[in-house]
């Protein structure tokens, strides 16, 4: 199976196995049917913790890291190549106990990306979220750039550019 023909719930179990995931406490609560949301809680324990007993911010980081470019990429389908570009994260407060992340795909953020890739061109658009704990605190603020393309026709249609 490949990854683009996996689905949602194939996914999610296989990333709640990926050992990156695995041991620093990341658990994918969540991947829409359709590819338009995730939900992601990340657990505090003595693997992701910094020296002052909070989350590691590598850790609050890279559970969010993938998602907008798997929806984006399984939302627009295979004519388009989807990169992850950039990324920065903006620490609010400390993060001591269960931490959440959620990312909602709208139809009318796909249809900017369509318009500004129609004539061959990239696209750039940023996407952000938020990690909170538990009770709301918001712990930090991730934005995330992502690299937008339609394929060229020869390799939509599924043949070599160099044949």
């Amino acid at each position: 199976m490949s990854r683009r023909s996996m689905s949602p719930r194939a996914l999610r179990r296989a990333m709640n196995w990926w050992p990156p995931y695995l041991f620093s406490g990341v658990r994918v609560l969540h991947i829409a049917d359709d590819w338009t949301s995730a939900r992601v809680r990340l657990r505090l324990h003595r693997f992701n913790s910094n020296y002052v007993g909070t989350h590691f911010g590598g850790s609050l980081f890279a559970m969010g890291d993938p998602f907008w470019m798997l929806l984006t990429m399984n939302r627009l389908g295979g004519d388009y190549i989807v990169w992850d570009k950039t990324g920065e994260i903006d620490f609010v407060s400390p993060g001591r106990g269960d931490v959440f992340a959620e990312f909602k795909l709208t139809e009318d953020r796909l249809e900017e990306i369509r318009e500004a890739t129609a004539d061959g061109g990239k696209a750039l658009p940023w996407f952000e979220y938020d990690v909170v704990a538990a009770d709301g605190t918001l712990v930090a603020r991730v934005r995330k750039q992502l690299y937008v393309r339609r394929k060229r026709p020869d390799l939509r249609e599924g043949r070599d550019e160099s044949a």
